[in-house]
Parts: C-alpha cells; sequence; structure tokens
C-alpha cells in the first residue's frame, strides 16, 4: 500500500497580513488599520527590512527622529507612527518590552480654531451646488465631521424628530445631533434622486450597499433595502478590495475638500477654512447664542469637556474679553503717509 505524502505545512501568514487580522479582530477602524499598517511598513523597509523582534527602543527613536527632521512632519503624526510600532509590538508580536514605555511621544502644539462669522459661511455655502451645498450645510448646521455625514445611511435621519444618528463616530462611538429644520426640504428631494439611482442599480442586478461583516450576516438582505443605502452615494459603482464585490460606495472625501476649498478661495476669505471649520463654527455660534458647555460637549461628541471647552476663546472669556489701551486714547488715529 502505497503510504499517503505528508499534508504540506499551512504557510505562515506575512507579518502585516497579521497586523491586519488582529485590527479587524479588535473591530479598529478601516482607516486606522490602513495607517497603522502604513507606518509599520515604512517602519521596517527603514531598518532595512529587519524583523521588528531584532529591533530597539534606538531603532524606533531613529525613526521617529528621521520623521521630524527630514519628514518634517507634525507631532500629531509621530505620536500615530509611534502607536502603530507599540501596536505592533504589544498587540502582534506578545512582546511587553521595558523600553517601549520609555519613548516619549512628541509634544502636541496647542491651537486655536478657525472660526468663521455667520456672514462668512453664507459667502462660501453660496459658492456651492448638488450635493456638496447639503454635505457643508450639514457640517454647519449639525456640527458632525466630513466622514460621519459621507457615511450617514437614509435610515439616520429622522425628519420627525429633527435628529440625526451619527454611527461609529470617532473613537467608534455614536451620538446623535440636530437636524436643521432648513435642510429638510432639499434632503427630500435630493433622496428621492437617489432612490431612484438605486432603483435602477437594482433592476441591473447591483444595489447591495457596504455592510459591517456582523450586520451583512445577522441581516444578508439589509444591504439592498433602501434604509441602509448611503445618503451622498458616489456617481460610478466601484468594486470593494476587500471583497471584490461591486458596489455603489459613499462620495469621496477628497471630492468635498476639493470643492469646498475652492468655494472658500471664490469667496475671497483669506484664512485656511476647510470643511472642518464648519463643525468649529458650528460649536462656537452655539456657544455664543448661550448654549451649555455639556449640551455641546455630547452633541460634537466629545469625551472630555475640556476638547469643546476651546470654542469659549471667542466669547469674551479670553483675549477678547481684554480692550487695548490703545482704543482708550483720545487722540486721532495713526495715520499712513
Amino acid at each position: 500500500i502505497m503510504s499517503q505524502p505528508p499534508p504540506k505545512a499551512l504557510k505562515e501568514p506575512k507579518l502585516l497580513d497579521t497586523v491586519r487580522a488582529r485590527m479587524r479582530r479588535l473591530g479598529l477602524a478601516t482607516r486606522t488599520e490602513k495607517a497603522y499598517v502604513g507606518w509599520i511598513r515604512r517602519f521596517i523597509l527603514a531598518n532595512n527590512k529587519r524583523h521588528p523582534k531584532t529591533l530597539s527602543k534606538q531603532h524606533v527613536e531613529r525613526f521617529l527622529t528621521h520623521l521630524a527632521v527630514e519628514g518634517k512632519v507634525s507631532p500629531s503624526t509621530q505620536n500615530q507612527a509611534l502607536s502603530a510600532i507599540l501596536f505592533l509590538y504589544g498587540e502582534v508580536l506578545g512582546e511587553e518590552l521595558a523600553w517601549m514605555d520609555g519613548v516619549e511621544r512628541a509634544k502636541m502644539r496647542e491651537y486655536l480654531p478657525i472660526v468663521l462669522s455667520p456672514r462668512e459661511v453664507q459667502l462660501v455655502l453660496s459658492h456651492l451646488d448638488g450635493s456638496c451645498l447639503l454635505v457643508a450645510s450639514l457640517l454647519y448646521g449639525s456640527g458632525i465631521r466630513l466622514i460621519e455625514a459621507l457615511r450617514l445611511r437614509v435610515k439616520d435621519l429622522d425628519f420627525d424628530r429633527a435628529e440625526i444618528q451619527v454611527r461609529s463616530g470617532k473613537g467608534g462611538k455614536s451620538r446623535r445631533t440636530i437636524f436643521p429644520q432648513r435642510l429638510h426640504s432639499g434632503l427630500r428631494r435630493h433622496l428621492a434622486l437617489v432612490r431612484d439611482v438605486h432603483q435602477r442599480d437594482l433592476a441591473a442586478g447591483f444595489g447591495r450597499v457596504y455592510l459591517p461583516a456582523a450586520l451583512s450576516r445577522k441581516y444578508p438582505n439589509a444591504a439592498s433595502q433602501w434604509a441602509w443605502q448611503y445618503v451622498f452615494p458616489a456617481r460610478k459603482r466601484s468594486v470593494d478590495p476587500a471583497d471584490g464585490m461591486t458596489r455603489r460606495h459613499h462620495v469621496g472625501e477628497s471630492s468635498i475638500q476639493r470643492l469646498v476649498r475652492n468655494a472658500v478661495r471664490e469667496s475671497g476669505i483669506q484664512r485656511r477654512a476647510t470643511c472642518h471649520t464648519f463643525r468649529h463654527s458650528f460649536a462656537t455660534h452655539l456657544l455664543e447664542s448661550g448654549y451649555d458647555i455639556r449640551a455641546m460637549q455630547e452633541l460634537l461628541g466629545h469625551q472630555d469637556v475640556s476638547t469643546t471647552q476651546i470654542y469659549t476663546h471667542v466669547l469674551g472669556q479670553g483675549v477678547n474679553a481684554v480692550k487695548s489701551p490703545f482704543d482708550k486714547l483720545a487722540e486721532r488715529e495713526p495715520s499712513v503717509h
């Protein structure tokens, strides 16, 4: 009797594949996974492809120094790179090395957010139209982040209660925020057009939207239902690289960011206003209207109220409460010759 050949040993997964698998096991965001894998790859390449187990604290600090000096990256970017490396050692390689606690993080710069006046917000919005106008209006009217707006599903808009459900926002947390009444009619008309697109997709054999793995297993038919469709779908269907399925994803962040950047330039505003500036303006203008800072913390989804307190800088509680002694002089204003 001929003996059977021994079974082939299972091929050990590559390190970066192991990183991805661990992050998905922990339920971390796709954006976090992409960023961490990118930094770990750069760290390994910077050390001539040596396995991280053979590296030390000096290699980590040398890599971070290179990012700061040669790459001129910001402190927050340095800290993200460090978090990725520490995740590699602690969560993937299972090594709690003594030197890991000794690596210092870059000191974050303190900054004050750029805030537009209500007139400037209206001016920027006047240079937008279509879906981009609706998105920007939601950023200012509801205080949500750009990615939170683009990930909205139809069922997240509660017209009767004038509320928006933000699901899996920053830090994986969900919350409710206000849904401006003035946007209801415009979004209803927009959703009617989106529904027509969805019906055509279904007729063509598509129409299934992305759902997290747990939901897609629990509700196998939900992906094609109207309630789960994106409020702001992309113009074209695309292939999802994760599973090869052809779907209609939501609008990309970069396209909205570009249109808002152009609108700011066309408005003649000489400040670096971005999509996130609408969120800063939302918070500041509500605080100016007398709303409680704790309520603002809940609407914005801040974990710590100290993050929300940064918006008090325009409320006459800081530098704006101080009047220059020059303004009290009785002499005439200086002139330029």
